[in-house]
Parts: structure tokens; sequence; C-alpha cells
């Protein structure tokens, strides 16, 4: 999407000369470098070529499918090497392969202090230094003593064992340990409440939990009485080494000492200084139970075996071109949540390095500190959304001649971009200080777990000067599903299916989506392959609902989600069974695309739509960019604080006057637009259970949150 020019006529003609004799000087070099890339380096032609060139394709020639990528029409993908069958020969074949490159990343600490912001909450504000790396011998032999000293507290193999922690180098080595040992391993939310902390620890009758000190003392520590089983708690820090008031029964050690109990004489080989797994894991064993974030109610674990895991990130790797040891991987995102596991798993078979950050320090704080090697990284869209407009933000600050160059030099490499053209001008003079906020070498960003926005994909593409693919998948598929090729310059679309497995279309009636609808066959999406989980831990109701097994014993997951496959095989997520509500009159909308829509309006930061089959339109609840809304306000001569204004009524009907406005402008229909919205003064964050880890909306616990307000505006009150 192109920026609005309201532009000097003289300063306008004088960029275009410019542009023009740079082309002119440029255009030689520029098709000598071209052809001789092609002709070298490319059998497959050029970027725009490649772009155009169909992804998969029908292998029964149905509109319906299945559809399998182009390279896996005949056999779909089941690991990265030959012989590489399970998690544990997986990072043991990088360690062997890479033993000295850097690992994992950690910043040292170097202080900490609480920051009590305006609205009197308190933040704890730490202040970070320099990276501090361990190399993949390092990492392999932390986790092989690991998984010994757990053996040692009494862990059994086949016996699950839990992990509570937020993202850290630490989550990873007890991970590997764990699959070394085949320790089925339980990964549940670092925001879970307590009442879903204690259901997956005794669902999954755990003994051993791993987690970390602040989630101990602050979460765990206060429903210990409702876990019966445990036994020993495992601390990832260093500090205290004494844990005084714990419940009898249960023993709390720091992870440095199970290490130093596992590396003891009689649990190391003589030959080569390792430790002995007792039992190594089959690919049919369960590598994870991984517990969803909770979206719909109580979590669900998703059973998901070494072969199932193996099987995804072949899948992931192949739609990353050129991913070697020379990258260097952002950790930020949950790594209780698929896609994250699944992104440093393919980095770890790579020998890439991985540099652990957060949401909150990634803009400001990673700029300095991996600035040595390239960069790759996962993103939700509500993250790339937060960057989107905080830049568009500094852009509205810049001075008149500031921000019109912005705006050309923008608009001018949207141009060439969307025609497979680089801009090494633009890129250096103009979009450097943008690309630098993620280290100034960011090569290739990937987005998942909710749709992004046109929008925020363009200014990605054109500001961080790099390819931003867009992916598709489930925890109940491995995270893999579909991904966009990085030469694909179209937005909207998820891509592909992945090497692993294929996709097929299945009519949903109810809601007026057919395989043989004109000019896109459509359908819920059912994915098949390898890669598809064995189902869900002990509710076999569900799994009956859900999975299925085909004659030709292929395995099959229905997703809910509604797609189209469009002529060069790319899918294209188009809605969801359960987002779709029927009105009074008998419209269907959309509750997720009304929101895709309306979270694009700059005052938008989040929105969830809601509507009641006996009523007559939809309301909102909205989540206003607190600049935006500040500037509204004071345009319209309104005071007050922040909660006030947010509780206004003259503001509520201001903010819906432009929702309205930008709903038009995105061509929802009428019956789609919200006719009342409420304000909420609070983000939403997994913390207040309004959302998921993944930022995903939890409907039914802001229906409950805003009961009050959906009878007012319902009501008429």
């Amino acid at each position: 999407m192109r920026l609005k020019e309201d532009l000097n006529p003289t300063l306008l003609l004088l960029f275009r000369l410019v542009v023009w004799f740079y082309t002119v000087v440029t255009f030689l070099p520029y098709q000598l470098y071209t052809w001789a890339s092609v002709s070298v380096g490319d059998v497959c032609g050029s970027e725009e070529e490649r772009a155009k060139k169909a992804k998969a394709r029908s292998v029964l020639g149905c509109p319906e499918g299945p559809y399998r990528a182009v390279g896996a029409t005949k056999r779909l993908v089941t690991s990265l090497h030959p012989g590489v069958d399970t998690l544990d020969k997986m990072f043991e074949y990088a360690a062997t392969r890479f033993p000295d490159r850097d690992c994992l990343g950690t910043r040292e600490v170097i202080s900490e202090e609480d920051e009590q912001q305006n609205n009197g909450k308190v933040f704890k504000k730490v202040v970070l230094g320099e990276y501090c790396w361990r190399s993949y011998h390092e990492v392999f032999a932390a986790a092989s003593q690991l998984g010994s000293g757990l053996a040692s507290l009494g862990q059994q193999p086949k016996h699950n064992i839990a992990i509570f922690c937020e993202t850290r180098a630490e989550w990873i080595i007890a991970a590997q340990a764990c699959f070394m040992y085949n320790f089925p391993l339980a990964t549940l939310y670092s925001t879970l409440g307590g009442p879903a902390i204690a259901h997956g620890l005794n669902e999954t009758q755990v003994t051993h939990i791993i987690t970390s000190r602040e989630l101990l003392e602050t979460r765990l520590k206060a429903i210990l009485i409702e876990v019966p089983r445990l036994q020993h708690i495992i601390v990832l820090d260093d500090t205290p080494t004494s844990w005084p008031g714990y419940p009898r029964g249960i023993s709390v050690h720091n992870m440095a000492a199970v290490q130093k109990l596992g590396a003891r004489p009689e649990n190391v080989s003589a030959l080569d200084g390792s430790t002995l797994p007792p039992l190594q894991p089959l690919p049919s064993d369960i590598a994870v139970i991984m517990y969803t974030s909770g979206s719909t109610g109580i979590p669900k674990g998703v059973m998901i075996s070494h072969s199932n895991i193996m099987a995804g990130i072949a899948g992931m790797a192949e739609r990353i071109p050129n991913l070697c040891e020379e990258d260097t991987y952002i950790g930020y995102l949950p790594l209780a949540h698929v896609l994250e596991l699944s992104a440093e798993l393919v980095c770890i078979s790579h020998g890439c390095r991985i540099g652990y950050s957060s949401p909150q320090t990634l803009a400001d704080q990673v700029k300095s500190k991996l600035k040595c090697t390239k960069q790759d990284g996962t993103a939700s869209p509500e993250i790339m959304d937060r960057i989107y407009k905080n830049v568009m933000t500094k852009v509205e600050e810049m001075n008149c001649l500031q921000r019109t160059l912005f705006t050309l030099a923008y608009n001018y490499k949207l141009e060439q971009f969307t025609k497979g053209h680089s801009t090494p001008l633009c890129d250096r003079l103009v979009f450097r200080k943008v690309r630098s906020l993620l280290g100034g070498r960011t090569r290739v960003l990937l987005s998942g777990g909710a749709p992004l926005s046109a929008a925020t994909q363009r200014f990605m593409n054109v500001c961080f000067c790099c390819p931003v693919g867009q992916g598709y998948g489930l925890t109940e598929t491995c995270g893999a599903g579909t991904i966009s090729e990085l030469w694909d310059y179209s937005t909207g679309r998820v891509g592909g299916p992945l090497v692993c497995c294929e996709i097929k279309l299945k009519d949903w009636v109810e809601g007026g989506y057919r395989s043989t609808d004109e000019p896109h066959p459509r359908g819920e999406i059912l994915v098949g392959g390898p890669n598809v989980t064995m189902g869900y831990y002990k509710v076999e109701a569900k799994n009956q609902e859900d999975f299925f097994v085909d004659e030709n014993g292929q395995r099959w997951f229905r997703t809910g989600d509604i797609g189209e496959f469009h002529q060069d095989g790319c899918l294209k997520i188009i809605d969801r069974k359960k987002d779709l509500v029927k009105l009074q009159a008998g419209e269907y909308v959309s509750l997720g695309k009304v929101e895709a829509m309306l979270k694009n309006c700059p005052l938008v930061d989040n929105i969830c739509a809601y509507a009641n089959s006996d009523e007559t339109y939809v309301i909102g609840f909205v989540v206003p960019n607190q600049k935006h809304l500040l500037a509204l306000a004071d345009q319209y001569g309104i005071q007050g604080s922040w909660e006030e204004l947010c509780n206004t009524e003259a503001v509520e009907e201001l903010v819906l006057k432009v929702l309205t406005e930008a709903a038009l402008a995105a061509q929802l229909e009428r019956f789609e637009i919200p006719r009342k919205i409420c304000l909420s003064p609070e983000p939403w964050t997994p913390e207040t259970g309004l959302v998921t880890d993944a930022f995903k909306l939890k409907r039914k616990e802001l229906k409950t949150h805003y009961q009050e307000d959906i009878e007012r505006m319902y009501g008429g009150k």
C-alpha cells in the first residue's frame, strides 16, 4: 500500500530526476549482475519469474485437492537427514558437525529495578549487557548431564515431566535433556493461571517439574497442595541454593546441582565422558505434550511424537533458503508455543546460533548486540503491527522535508519491490535507520499465529529490506502447514503446502463455501501428513471429532479454518467456522475478518468484534492507541485522564466514527461494521487472561469480562 503523497511539486520533480539519473547510471551494471546471477547460480530464473511459478498442485486434479508442493508430489518429506529420525539424534548430529560454533546466547543482567508507571503499576526494568554464548558442544554436555541427573532423581523413561518456564536458553537445554532420555515433555505457558497449571500437571501425572525461580514463587508455589503427585522441582536459576518452606514430600533443586549429580562417575561413559541414556526414544514415542494456550476454554494437551516434529521442521527448513551456521535467530516468543519451538529446532539442526530477547527489548536492544551476523526470526502479527505503528508514529513526528523524503522513497521502493527489483540507494540512505531497529542485518522474517495485514507485510518488506514470509500451521500439525516462498511478493496469502504435508478442502455448505466455487475453490482446510500429531491427551471424544485416518493410512486434522486455493497453489485463509456468526436478519458475519480490517486503523491497538445471533448488528471492544486517542480528544477539546477519556461517551462516538470510515474504506459490508463500541484503557496481554500467549483473542473470557458492556450496547442503556 502506497503512502499518501501530499508533496511540494518542486521537491517531487527533483526526487524523480535523481531517481531517473540513478536508474540510467546503474541500468547496465544491474542487468549484467542479474544476468550473471541467473545464468550461474539460479536455474529457476529471476525472483520475478520464480514468484509467478506454481507452488503446489492438486495431485488428483480435483479442485478440492489434495494439494502438494511441486517438489513433493510423489512423496512427502519426513526428516532432514537420512537416519536422523528423532530429536536426540538431530541434536547429536548438530553437536558433532558444529561443536565449537555458538549455539545459545543469553545477555548478562547488569541490574534490575522497579519502575512505577503513571497508572500506578510497577514494572521491573532490567539493564542488560553483552551476550554470553555457549557452544554446541557445551550445550550438548549440559543437556546430557541434566538428563542423567533427572534420571538419578527418579525420572523414568516414557513417564511425563513438565516444564513451566519463560523463554530462555535453559528451556531448550532442559528440552534436549528430556528428548535424549525419552522423558515426554509436558509444556505449559508461563502465563497460565493456577487452575490451568494444576489441570496440566495432574492430567499428565508428573512427579518432576522444571521451572524458574520467579514462576515457582509467584504461580507454582500457591498450587502445590493441589498437585499431590509432584515430588521434585528443578529450578533453572542458580540462586538461592536452599529452598525452605515447601510441603513435605517435595524437594527443590537447582539446575546446576542436578547436572552435578548427573556428571558423577557412575553416570558417565568411560569412553567419551558423556552420560548414558538408559532408553533412547523411537520415532513413534511422544516427545512433547504441548498444552494449547486455551483460547476456547481448558487447555488441551497435544501429543507430538519425535517423527511428527522431525517432519514438521524438515518442511519448514525447505522454505528458508541458505539457512546455515552463519545465521543468528532471535528467540523471544513463548517456547511453549509450537511455532517458536519448531523454529528454534530448525535453527539448531542447521548450526545457527540463537540469541534470546523479549518483545519488550526486541526493537531497542538487539541493535548493538547481534550486529555481527545475519538474522532470522519469527514474529506474531501482533509484534509486527506494533513495530509498524511505532515507526509510522515516528514518521509523523518528522519535519516536512524528512517526512517527504521518507514517503517518496517508500513509494518508489514499493513500486520496484513488486517488480522484483532492488533499491540499494534507498536502502542505504533512507531505510538504514529503520532497519537498524532489528540489528541492521535481518535476512528473513517469518510471521505466524494469525493473519498478517497487507499494509504491515508491505511495510516490513520495504523498511526492513528483507523478505517477510507468512505461514499457517497449528499445534496439531506441529506448526507446519504452509509458508510463503520468500520471493512471493503477494500479500494476504500464506503460501503453498510444505513438503512434509498435503492440504485439501472440505465443503462447508452452511457457511456457503464449496470446492466448486469460482474463481477459487473454497472450504474447510484439512491437513494430512507425517507432521499431523497423535491427538489430544486423554480427550478421546475430541480426537474422534478432529482427527481421522484415510484409506491409505494417512493421518488428517480438521482445522476449522476456511481457505481458498489460488491458481498457483497458494492458500489464503478467508474465514474460521467458530468466528462466523449469523445475525437475526440472516447475514453471516466473520468476526475475524472484521477485526483484521479494523486493526489497520491507527487508532486501534487491539479489537474484538462481537455479535449475538438474537441481535441485528455487531458491536466491538477496542483497546485504543494512546497517542492517537489523546490527539483526537485534544482536537475536539475533550479533557480528562486516560481512564476518563476511555469511559466518555463522546470519545466512544468519535472513535466509532473513525472506525466506520476505516471499515467502509476496507469495503466491509454495512452489517459487518460495529454499530457500538466499548473502549478499554487497559491493554490485553496474556497476563490479563484476555488473550493467549500468541496474542490470539480469548473470546469466551472477553465476553465474560465485558458482559455488562454487552448488555449496555445491546440494551440501548
